[in-house]
Order: C-alpha cells, then sequence, then structure tokens
C-alpha cells in the first residue's frame, strides 16, 4: 500500500525510508519468515542491511539512522512509524507500528493537501 501511494503522490511529495536498528534480528527477536539480518554492530553492517532493503524496489531514496539511533530516538521510530513534515514542520505523525501503522491516513492527508 505504501508503494502505491509513493506512485500516486510522486508529484506531490518526496518520500523516504529511514533504516533503524533491525527490530526482528536473527541473533534476537526473530521472527521465522525474515531476513537474516544480525543485530547491527557497526555503520556498515546497517549500511549493508539497508542495501537488502533496497532490493524490494522501494521507490524512494532510503536513509540510514545513526548508530546511536538519533532518528529513532527524535522521532520515536522504532519499530516502524508514518511521518509527513512540511516545510520542516511534522503535520502529520502517526501511531507506532505494527498496531498504529495506518499508510491510508497519509493517503487521506495528502488527497486533501493536494486537493
Amino acid at each position: 500500500m505504501v508503494k502505491r501511494i509513493m506512485s500516486d503522490f510522486a508529484a506531490v511529495a518526496d518520500f523516504v525510508v529511514v533504516y533503524v536498528a533491525e527490530v526482528h534480528p536473527t541473533d534476537g527477536w526473530a521472527m521465522s519468515k525474515n531476513a537474516d539480518i544480525r543485530q547491527h554492530r557497526s555503520l556498515e553492517e546497517r549500511l549493508a542491511a539497508a542495501e537488502m532493503l533496497a532490493l524490494h524496489d522501494i521507490p524512494c531514496p532510503i536513509l540510514v539512522d545513526t548508530m546511536d539511533n538519533a532518528a529513532v530516538r527524535a522521532y520515536a521510530a522504532m519499530p516502524d512509524r508514518l511521518y509527513i513534515v512540511l516545510d520542516g514542520v511534522c503535520v502529520y505523525q502517526g501511531r507506532p507500528g505494527p498496531g498504529g501503522y495506518h499508510p491510508e491516513e497519509v493517503r487521506d492527508w495528502l488527497q486533501k493537501f493536494s486537493g
């Protein structure tokens, strides 16, 4: 659904993904169908994991959080969260995922904005 929103609103908004600490590392709280990604111990490992994400045809730039998790701390973005930033101001902050992850709210906001 997020890829579709990115496509539908490409003329209205710039999209980015910020890759943060791995939520389900194989050496931590792993899930059975996850990719084989260990918890990052260096920026190089985090960058390599983000490159694996890029292989899933993500239609926008992928930014990578620092090893001190500055983006997670600033935006409470763990495990996932959606934001809309307009002119440097956060105008939409979704609830933390997975339960609060609602891409349709982003679609609704962008439709009203571009209306």
